[in-house]
């Protein structure tokens, strides 16, 4: 099988808004990622996931594109991100640019044209019907919106300002992919494909996702882009199935490189409940079942896997799922080693790498995030308790994830200068932010550097099988075989200690948050014990 270079990346996901403010606006910056590029070099990351900086009205924080071809101001200019390109390929990191062609913001040029002249071309790069039917909006509420001016309904699956472009029109395709080739003309290293699994959707029959030519679609874009280049492609595809994922990832369907699963995340929800009834704790065989799964479906050459814990839409994974109080760096290596060690290429979301935590919200006044607000309205309405809608935006909202990035114990944790952040520090900045991570050789950070330097260096990482070992309920066991190798990775996902039984007379430690011949001597793991060997 061909090898790509993002078989051995590890790759770094930057939301722009929370990560460095340069400019003193309270707001994330091109600017100021160009300044911290010599901290993601020393983390060893191969390429950034760069969360969209186009020009928006950031009705749902740039995810409402207005100019695909074009930078929002409260991050910079295009001569700007010219030369974080080049500054970031000066040490070797390439640039994913988020791609969102699901939908556009109801202020682009298409969208205007649409609406003010109904017998325009642009008309039909959009999805109108005389009457709604039964889609609903991800954001609450029906997912059509009456245009007063002509009298049809537009279709706009996120937010009315969001709405859905018509993928059925040949020439609004051809204008993405023209857009796309201006992007890939620059030198990016290739895209991050937002809800790319709904632009086949059949409004009329209501499919959202996977509808029946979207691999038409996505088969017509690899050929009219990004096909005759090496680069990574990954699509966020909430419904897939390891053979959807197939589908999608297998080199010879001429697809993506890989797409982002969610199916266990899922597990951070009760069971057939919406998002905001949380799960208390993680359910840890059922973890080990899924990833199980994908891990041995997804085989070399058959498709590719993408490893995650956290992005910009979940909560963060210490804290929903780790122990972010007396174990929190124990843990958050733990879950480091769980993941990385794993097929597949591993994402990590900035300020994973030193242990940033989930926001502890006290009022509705905090929260920012589109979604969460209008949970919040929905859920007062039908008379739940503030309290009780507080606890689930403390677990499970968005905006966890968006609080500003943590340098240091300064004002604003370094991440600004300005009086007043657009989205508040997490109060524990004192405590953990870059600067102690990196005195502290011992650190999360200095983990997560291993692991990225692992990943590079080790083609067992890529090519070995993987093998889930019978262990107790919290322990996830499992072996990486290649030819007469064999590496043995074991984590306790607890608090409490676990049996675990190992007779190994000589091993090597490749990585490790405890001593694995202590486990072996007394047969049972302490909490969070973490540890791969070479058997």
């Amino acid at each position: 099988m061909e090898k790509h270079w993002w078989h051995k990346a590890t790759i770094y996901q930057i939301y722009p808004k929370s990560f460095m403010d340069a400019n003193g606006d309270g707001i994330g910056d091109l600017e100021g990622i160009i300044q911290k590029l010599d901290y993601l070099e020393n983390l060893g990351i191969t390429a950034i996931w760069l969360s969209p900086v186009y020009q928006s009205p950031m009705d749902d924080n740039g995810y409402d594109i207005s100019d695909y071809e074009a930078i929002a101001d409260i991050f910079g200019d295009m001569a700007q991100m010219d030369l974080l390109l080049e500054e970031a390929k000066k040490r070797g990191i390439r640039i994913i640019m988020d791609l969102v062609v699901n939908h556009t913001s109801d202020e682009h040029a298409w969208f205007i044209e649409a609406r003010e002249n109904p017998q325009s071309p642009e008309r039909d790069f959009y999805i109108w019907r005389d009457q709604p039917n039964g889609l609903m909006s991800t954001f609450s509420g029906s997912a059509w919106q009456l245009d007063q001016k002509s009298g049809q309904y537009y279709l706009h699956l996120f937010s009315k300002k969001q709405p859905d472009l018509n993928w059925e029109n040949a020439d609004l395709r051809q204008k993405i992919y023209d857009m796309m080739n201006f992007w890939i003309a620059k030198g990016i290293g290739g895209f991050r494909m937002d809800v790319i699994d709904l632009i086949g959707k059949i409004p009329d029959a209501e499919i959202t996702g996977n509808g029946p030519k979207l691999h038409d679609y996505l088969k017509e874009m690899n050929q009219a882009t990004f096909g005759d280049h090496d680069l990574l492609t990954v699509g966020e595809t909430w419904g897939a199935t390891p053979e959807i994922a197939k589908q999608y990832s297998r080199p010879e369907n001429k697809e993506l490189s890989m797409v982002f699963q969610f199916e266990h995340v899922g597990l951070q929800h009760k069971p057939n409940r919406p998002k905001w009834d949380y799960a208390e704790e993680l359910d840890v065989p059922a973890l080990k079942a899924i990833f199980a799964k994908w891990q041995t479906e997804l085989k070399l050459g058959e498709g590719w896997n993408s490893l995650f814990w956290n992005n910009h839409d979940l909560p963060r994974v210490l804290s929903i799922w780790g122990n972010d109080q007396e174990n929190r760096e124990k843990s958050g290596k733990a879950l480091a080693i769980l993941l990385h060690l794993m097929r597949g290429t591993p994402y990590i979301y900035q300020g994973e790498e030193i242990g940033m935590t989930n926001y502890p919200f006290e009022h509705l006044e905090q929260v920012d995030d589109i979604e969460s607000v209008n949970y919040a309205k929905e859920a007062m309405a039908n008379g739940v308790a503030i309290g009780e809608i507080l606890a689930s935006i403390r677990q499970v909202g968005r905006d966890n994830a968006r609080t500003p990035m943590q340098w240091d114990t300064s004002k604003h944790a370094g991440f600004s200068k300005a009086d007043k952040t657009w989205l508040a520090l997490n109060p524990n900045y004192e405590r953990i932010n870059v600067q102690a991570a990196l005195a502290d050789k011992n650190s999360l950070f200095y983990t997560y550097k291993d692991l990225v330097a692992l990943r590079k260096n080790e083609s067992w990482l890529v090519e070995a099988d993987f093998r889930l070992l019978e262990s107790a309920d919290k322990v996830f066991a499992y072996e990486r075989c290649l030819g007469t190798d064999t590496y043995l990775i074991v984590v306790n996902l607890s608090d409490q200690n676990q049996a675990f039984n190992l007779s190994c007379e000589t091993y090597q430690t490749i990585i490790a948050n405890t001593d694995p011949g202590k486990v072996i001597d007394q047969g049972y793991l302490e909490a969070w014990d973490a540890f791969c060997i070479k058997k």
